[in-house]
């Protein structure tokens, strides 16, 4: 079981909110990488939560310093588009690359990438709210629906080619009060491919838990960040919950 750090990076710096609001700064991306390569994270995950085109450049440069700096697998996203976008990403340092809007508007990329890079290289990163009863597609922080069952559209993605699947819940994001259950399992039960549960980690029982309903991975920020939680803690509560960790 993996357990991945992320960072959700802003104009270069790491910020955490709640629900994507009220962003504070959480520090420098390279020295937390740093730390969490000390306590020896599986994975190191980069969200550009601007993405805007003025600032990719800043994205780049980020992933091309931590790169130098530590030796763990770096998955990176926000405003990829094209197959360009993620060959410039890997060429910076990169090892895999999350894709949201950029699918979201245009399906066929996911295999444009798939077929150019490899399966493995692909990460679809679902931000995925409750509304109505059942469980939807958001974009712009989870704040716009974009018009997409969530079970249907990460079974689409599997079939176009990603080769993982990054599940935001972006109504447990940052309150550290567990993961969505009920979306792990109904996300289990419609893929095969890897799944990352992302979004309410606030205790080691969180991550058991979330691994109980069916991830492989578990994804978490703010414990980490301002220090509440190690990755060495929750592997070991996964161990000794019966999960095999690195």
């Amino acid at each position: 079981m993996r357990v991945i750090p992320c960072l959700d990076v802003d104009a270069g710096r790491v910020v955490k909110g709640v629900n994507f609001q009220q962003l504070r700064d959480a520090g420098d991306p390279v020295e937390l990488a740093e730390v969490y390569d000390g306590q020896r994270a599986d994975e190191l995950t980069f969200l550009d939560v601007t993405a805007s085109s003025s600032d990719r450049e800043t994205t780049y440069d980020v992933v091309r310093r931590t790169a130098e700096e530590v030796f763990i697998p770096l998955t990176v996203g926000g405003g990829v588009r094209s197959v360009d976008d993620v060959d410039r990403l890997l060429r910076a340092g990169a090892d895999k690359v999350g894709i949201n809007t950029g699918a979201i508007a245009r399906p066929e990329v996911m295999a444009e990438i798939a077929d150019r890079f490899g399966a493995q290289v692909l990460v679809l990163s679902a931000d995925v709210r409750r509304a109505d009863g059942h469980f939807e597609v958001t974009t712009h922080g989870g704040r716009r629906s974009a018009g997409l069952d969530a079970i249907e559209w990460c079974a689409r993605a599997e079939r176009l080619g990603a080769g993982e699947i990054l599940l935001n819940s972006m109504d447990a994001d940052g309150t550290k009060d567990g993961f969505d259950l009920e979306l792990i399992r109904a996300v289990r039960a419609a893929t095969s491919l890897p799944l990352i549960a992302s979004g309410g980690a606030g205790a080691v029982e969180h991550f058991v838990e979330a691994v109980e309903a069916g991830a492989d991975a578990v994804l978490a920020a703010s414990v980490f960040h301002y220090r509440e939680l190690t990755v060495g803690q929750v592997k070991a509560g996964l161990a000794e919950a019966g999960y095999p960790v690195r």
